[in-house]
């Protein structure tokens, strides 16, 4: 099936809350960073992206929508690839989201910080590549958020893009997508302290299935 809805904003930007809302918007299955992690081989995919050797159908073939890490990294070609779907863009406070990312996706002990080699560091550097030696720069990274958002801005038709900033709940959402307003609340997921016991007990499942011990 054909994406209807790419979301470009980076990751920590109330990526998967937004997953959990397209979901229930009628825009589901949605892929977000955690899909990779419950369909690993699909890692092979994403590494052949970052080569320059993308199968977008392939990738997305289950999907009606996507947010987060890794597809935020490649928005433009994905949009392009996509030209009837909708852009998402959800930002937030670039220093309060740099901080975010401190504890949680880019802490000393995430996966993305501590994959140095083999399938999964492929998978890592496949998509942070244009930022990994700054990740722990405040400076830098916040630049570079608020660059990345004024390039989605210049690229993308204003008719075709919504900049969501993180907390406001339904209403323009749901106008954006033409859709009505659920009764139920806005959904508010994976804070940073749902990531870190997420993020470990992923760690304990990887390191199972590769036959060593959970660290």
């Amino acid at each position: 099936m054909a994406l209807k809805v790419v979301g470009s904003g980076l990751g920590r930007t109330g990526t998967k809350s937004m997953q959990t809302a397209l979901n229930m918007l009628g825009y589901g299955p949605c892929h977000h960073m955690v899909e990779v992690f419950m369909h690993p081989e699909s890692m092979a995919l994403w590494v052949d992206a970052g080569q320059g050797r993308p199968d977008w159908d392939l990738i997305f073939k289950d999907y009606q929508s996507m947010v987060d890490y890794p597809g935020a990294a490649y928005w433009r070609q994905i949009a392009d690839h996509y030209p009837d779907a909708k852009v998402l863009h959800t930002v937030r406070d670039p220093d309060k989201w740099f901080e975010s990312t401190q504890a949680t996706i880019f802490s000393p002990s995430s996966p993305a910080v501590q994959s140095t080699e083999g399938p999964q560091a492929a998978f890592f550097n496949s998509f942070t590549g244009t930022f990994r030696e700054h990740l722990h720069d405040r400076a830098w990274m916040t630049d570079y958020f608020r660059r990345h958002t004024a390039e989605v801005k210049a690229a993308i038709a204003p008719e075709r893009l919504l900049i969501y900033e993180v907390g406001e709940g339904w209403d323009r959402l749901c106008k954006f997508l033409g859709v009505r307003v659920p009764d139920e609340p806005y959904p508010s997921e994976n804070s940073r302290e749902e990531f870190i016991a997420r993020s470990a007990a992923m760690r304990a499942a990887m390191a199972q299935q590769a036959g060593g011990a959970p660290t």
